[in-house]
C-alpha cells in the first residue's frame, strides 16, 4: 500500500477533482452528501491521513475539542462518563478533530474557575458532558465559546444540548412495571440534582397518574445529596413492590442494601435502572434498565459542536435520542399471584 495517500490519488480513484476532493473532506459547501460521504469512505480505506499540523497553520484551529466532566461524575466507580468520552474521541476522528479531556473539580466549579484548556487556548470548542451548576454554564456561554451540553440541558431553548429520551424512557419502563401487576412503586433520585433525574421522574410520574395510582410522599426517595455524593437510601413504609430508580448505579446499592436487610429480589421487591452500564450487570440479579445509546448521542454531539466551530451563529437547539428497554431479571410480575 502507499505510504502517503494524497487527494490525487483520491479523486483519481474517484474520477473527480482534487478541489470536490478536498471540499467533502474539509467539510465545504458544492459537494452533495452522498458524494462527500463516498470520498470520506474511499479517503479511510485507502489510509489518507491529513497533515493537522498544516490544516491547522491554514484554517487558523487546533482542531481539538475539549470534553469537561464534573469530578462528581468520575472516580473508579464512576465509568459511565468515561464509556462517552471513548465514543466522542472515535466520533471527533471522523472529523479529523482529537479530544482533550478536563475533569472539572468541585472547587473550579464553585469559584466559576474556567477551564485551563480554554485559558490556553488548546481547543475549538467544548462538550460539556454531565450537568455543571447554572453559574458556571452561565459564565461559560457568556465567553461566546462554542459550546455543547451532552446529557443535560438548561431551561436557554437556543442552547445546544444533546440528550436521551429521559421522560419517554422511564414513562415506558413504569408501564412495564404496571403491566405486570405493580401499584406501589417508588422512585429513587435526587430530582433538584439534574434535568436528566427530573425528566426521570417525571417520565414515571406521568405514567403512574395515567393509570390513576397514588403516589405516597416517602415514595420519592433521595439518593444523594447537594454536591451529588450518594447518601443512605431511606426506605419507605410500607414498603413498595417496585423501585424505579433514576440510575443503574444508584440501583445497584439498592438491591445490595435490600439484601442486607433480608429482601429478595425480585421475589420481595422488583428493581430497575437506567443507563445499562457496568452495575447493570454487577448487580444480581442483572438490572432491567433502560440503555443509553451513546454512539449516536456521540455523533450527535460531535457534529454539533464542528459545525458551530465552522458556523459560529448556528443553533440546533435540544436534541433527543431514542433509548431502548433491555429486559433481565431484577423484575416480578405480580400477576399470577393476584388471582
Amino acid at each position: 500500500m502507499k505510504q502517503n495517500i494524497t487527494m490525487r490519488d483520491i479523486a483519481d480513484k474517484l474520477g473527480v477533482s482534487t478541489v470536490t476532493v478536498s471540499k467533502a473532506i474539509n467539510d465545504k459547501d458544492g459537494v452533495g452528501d452522498d458524494l462527500r460521504r463516498k470520498i470520506k469512505e474511499a479517503a479511510s480505506d485507502m489510509g489518507y491521513r491529513m497533515n493537522a499540523a498544516a490544516k491547522s497553520m491554514k484554517d487558523g484551529l487546533s482542531y481539538n475539542i475539549g470534553v469537561i466532566i464534573p469530578e462528581r461524575f468520575t472516580g473508579v466507580t464512576q465509568a459511565f462518563y468515561m464509556q462517552f468520552y471513548q465514543a466522542l474521541t472515535k466520533s471527533m476522528d471522523e472529523y479529523g478533530y482529537s479530544g482533550i479531556m478536563q475533569i472539572l473539580s468541585m472547587d473550579d466549579e464553585e469559584q466559576l474557575a474556567l477551564p485551563r484548556v480554554y485559558l490556553e487556548k488548546k481547543v475549538d470548542g467544548f462538550i460539556i458532558l454531565g450537568q455543571l451548576n447554572r453559574d458556571y454554564t452561565d459564565m461559560f456561554l457568556r465567553t461566546g465559546t462554542p459550546l455543547v451540553f451532552l446529557d443535560f440541558y438548561t431551561d436557554q431553548p437556543d442552547v445546544d444540548s444533546v440528550i436521551t429520551d429521559n421522560f419517554y424512557g422511564v414513562y415506558d419502563l413504569t408501564n412495564h412495571l404496571i403491566k405486570l401487576g405493580h401499584r406501589d412503586i417508588a422512585f429513587v433520585g435526587n430530582i433538584q440534582a439534574t434535568s436528566s433525574i427530573l425528566d426521570r421522574y417525571l417520565g414515571y410520574y406521568k405514567s403512574i397518574l395515567e393509570h390513576g395510582i397514588r403516589m405516597p410522599d416517602d415514595y420519592l426517595i433521595n439518593d444523594r445529596d447537594d454536591k451529588g455524593q450518594y447518601i443512605e437510601i431511606a426506605l419507605p413504609s410500607p414498603m413498595p413492590t417496585a423501585f424505579v430508580c433514576n440510575g443503574d448505579q444508584i440501583a445497584y446499592h439498592l438491591v445490595s442494601m435490600l439484601q442486607r436487610k433480608g429482601f429478595r429480589v425480585p421475589e420481595d421487591c422488583s428493581v430497575v435502572g437506567f443507563d445499562n452500564d457496568i452495575f447493570a450487570t454487577l448487580t444480581q440479579p442483572n438490572l432491567t434498565t433502560v440503555e443509553v445509546n451513546m454512539p449516536e448521542m456521540s455523533k450527535a454531539a460531535v457534529s454539533m459542536i464542528v459545525r458551530k466551530v465552522k458556523h459560529p451563529n448556528v443553533s440546533h437547539g435540544r436534541v433527543s435520542i431514542k433509548g431502548k428497554i433491555v429486559y433481565r431479571g431484577s423484575v416480578k410480575s405480580l400477576i399470577q399471584s393476584m388471582n
